[in-house]
């Protein structure tokens, strides 16, 4: 995720970076004013009612403003994804948090202390690769025995909250927690799973594919033809024209389809590399370290 001051204008209205969606569609965007002034060129010379087209114009603006407003929609779900996302994030940093603050105050065996402290911040390292389709058993902090149990497990986080649970059951069985102390840690790691189960709604569950083909296809449509409305108004300045409201109209499609998922590694989705560090820090901190 990229980090930037949003005071900072200048600066962020002459940058060319990597995202920026002019940097992206700007083949496109030859293309598109290659293709207009071509269709303008024939109008032009070969169109003998040309006056005609004008009365496009306002079939146009009705046109666009529909799009608009489809626009809108589409980014305004996107963004929802991308804001649920974070939110199931921040959840799991407290969570964890909670989690580490209880087990470090009840439990009194070294071994059972490390091993919370391993497997809390592992189980976020482990949802921020399984999110991205694979687990990267380098991040994990994991004994042989645990690797070994882990790398035959499909879905690795489910796998280590299986340990959690477990180890417990275990420290339970030897009476050093009481059962109310149980199910309150049993709130947590549920929470746990529900942010992951929130977060992998999120991805599985994309836009539906006949509105994202229709949007497209639309839009498309929409600015190829775009210059039979402006070129007797404005001639060869309607593939300037169309090139613009090309840019404007696919820019908001691309930003959407960027942020839509956002546990990836593009430069706008979520920094679950730094929240999963930061989780591993908190509970070294917590557990003594």
């Amino acid at each position: 995720m990229i980090k930037y001051n949003p005071k900072n204008w200048y600066r962020l209205i002459f940058a060319l970076h990597k995202s920026d969606t002019l940097r992206i569609l700007w083949k496109e965007m030859i293309y598109i004013g290659v293709f207009s002034v071509v269709l303008a060129f024939v109008v032009i010379t070969y169109g003998s009612h040309i006056d005609a087209l004008k009365d496009l114009t306002a079939v146009y603006s009705l046109v666009g403003f529909v799009i608009s407003l489809l626009l809108v929609f589409r980014t305004n779900t996107a963004y929802d994804r991308w804001w649920e996302g974070r939110k199931k994030w921040g959840c799991l940093v407290n969570d964890t948090r909670n989690m580490a603050i209880k087990l470090s105050t009840l439990l009194t065996d070294k071994e059972d202390k490390d091993f919370f402290k391993r497997m809390i911040p592992n189980f976020a390292f482990a949802t921020k690769e399984h999110l991205r389709e694979g687990v990267d058993f380098d991040e994990l902090e994991l004994t042989k025995e645990e690797l070994a149990f882990l790398k035959q497990r499909v879905h690795v986080p489910n796998g280590i909250t299986q340990m959690m649970y477990e180890r417990i059951h275990v420290i339970k069985g030897r009476g050093e927690i009481t059962e109310e102390e149980f199910i309150i840690i049993d709130k947590n790691l549920n929470a746990l799973l529900d942010s992951l189960g929130g977060c992998e709604r999120i991805k599985n569950t994309p836009i539906p594919f006949s509105y994202m083909l229709f949007l497209k296809k639309f839009i498309i449509m929409y600015v190829v033809t775009l210059p039979l409305a402006f070129v007797s108004v404005f001639g060869y300045y309607a593939a300037i024209i169309s090139t613009f409201i090309f840019y404007v109209l696919v820019s908001m499609e691309v930003l959407a389809e960027e942020i839509e998922d956002p546990f990836g590694t593009d430069d706008n989705d979520l920094p679950t590399g730094g929240l999963s560090l930061k989780i591993r820090e908190n509970v070294a901190e917590i557990f003594g370290e």
